[in-house]
This record gives C-alpha cells, structure tokens and sequence, in this order.
C-alpha cells in the first residue's frame, strides 16, 4: 500500500514532469531558431568573409548565389535559380507559375538585376574562359559532403572552389533537370540575340555554351575589384 504522503509525493512528480519539461524542450527549439536565424542574418556575404578564391587570376565566391543580394550557407548548397539578366529568383523544386518572359535587350547584365552580394557581379564569359583554361586550371568531378560536382584548381597555388552540380529550369516550361549530374552557371554577357554564355559541366566535361536567356541557372559571383 502506498501511504498517502507518497501519493501526493508521486503526484507532484507527474505535475512537474508535465510542466517542467515541455518548457525545457520548447527553450531547446528556441535556442536552435535563434541559433539558425543568426546563422542565417551571418550570412549575406560569406565568401566575402574568406576574401574568395583566386583562379587563374580572377577572384571567385566560395558559394552559390542565394536569396537577391545573399549568399548560401556553405558551397555544396545549390542556392536560388535566375533566368538571365532578371532579378526574380526560382527555388529547385516544386511547381512554378510565370515561367518564360519576352526577349532580353542589351548585352550585358545590368547592375540593377545582378543579384550577388555587394562586392561581387556575375562573372563575364572572359572569367569563365579563364576558369576553364586547362593550361593553368585543373578540373576534377567529384563529390564533396555528398554533393556531386567540379573542383576547379589552380596549378599555380593549389587553391581550388567547388561547384555542385545544380541542374537547371528549362527554358521553355520551367521543368526542373539535370540535378547531380549537370552544372548551369551564367555569364553576365551576351551576343546578339536570345542566347547568353555560361559554363556547363557534367562528369565528362567541363565547357563554355551559349544558352536561351529564358532557362533558369545558377550563379557563382566574382569579386567587384
């Protein structure tokens, strides 16, 4: 038989329990949003907090572009997709509306409409020749924290950036494709016409193209120097 003193005893037990601990675990969750949201307001220019990567002479961000005006947390994050000279930025997945847009004027992508970081502009086909120039640049595929993508490095110094393979939009419905084996990046110039460089990699590959302004790809900013 349990006394009655033990009976409150035990009651006062199930009462603290009850009240105690979902306070703590709520406390618990509060520190982790705090600790992301800090992480998160930390991090509008990380790769300006590491001065970038020089390759081939040319200073590279260690990350993608995110959100306008933002970077991602680390470099194996695909970040946001961006059709060509457009401010609006598209996520990976899920279904789009919108998708498309009339013809892009002028050659060049204007800097009102450059979502990098400040400090940093899309790279102009010139940059993207210089990071695919094999005599002073190596090339590797590879995955890094289980993210498929090119390692490209220095021959000089050894210093190297990543790019994941991040896929693409397609430029006429939007579909989204070529994750894990396909890397989009823009140059911020064009030709005459519809069609504007970038840099476009698989395992096998790594080469300069000339693509519809209309697809949606990823951006990896130089430094404003």
């Amino acid at each position: 038989m349990i006394s009655l003193f033990k009976k409150y005893q035990l009651l006062g037990l199930i009462i603290l329990a009850i009240n105690v601990f979902p306070l703590a675990a709520f406390s618990q969750a509060k520190k982790q949003v705090k600790s992301q949201s800090a992480a998160s307001s930390s991090n509008t220019n990380v790769a300006a907090s590491d001065k970038g990567v020089v390759i081939n002479g040319v200073r590279w961000a260690t990350c993608n572009v995110d959100a306008f005006g933002k970077f991602t947390a680390s470099p194996e994050d695909m970040g946001k997709i961006y059709q060509w000279n457009r401010k609006k930025s598209w996520e990976m997945t899920g279904k789009i509306t919108g998708w498309g847009g009339s013809s892009q004027k002028g050659n060049n992508w204007t800097k009102a409409n450059d979502p990098s970081p400040a400090g940093w502009r899309v790279p102009t086909y010139e940059e993207i020749y210089k990071l695919l120039d094999t005599k002073k640049v190596t090339t590797k595929w590879t995955t890094q924290n289980g993210v498929k993508g090119r390692k490209f490095t220095d021959r000089k110094t050894g210093k190297s950036i990543f790019l994941p393979a991040a896929g693409c939009r397609n430029f006429k419905n939007g579909m989204f494709e070529g994750a894990g084996s396909q890397g989009y990046y823009w140059a911020s110039n064009k030709p005459k016409g519809n069609n504007a460089y970038s840099t476009h990699f698989s395992e096998k590959f790594a080469q300069k193209n000339l693509n519809p302004c209309n697809y949606g790809f990823f951006i990896r900013p130089v430094a404003v120097e």
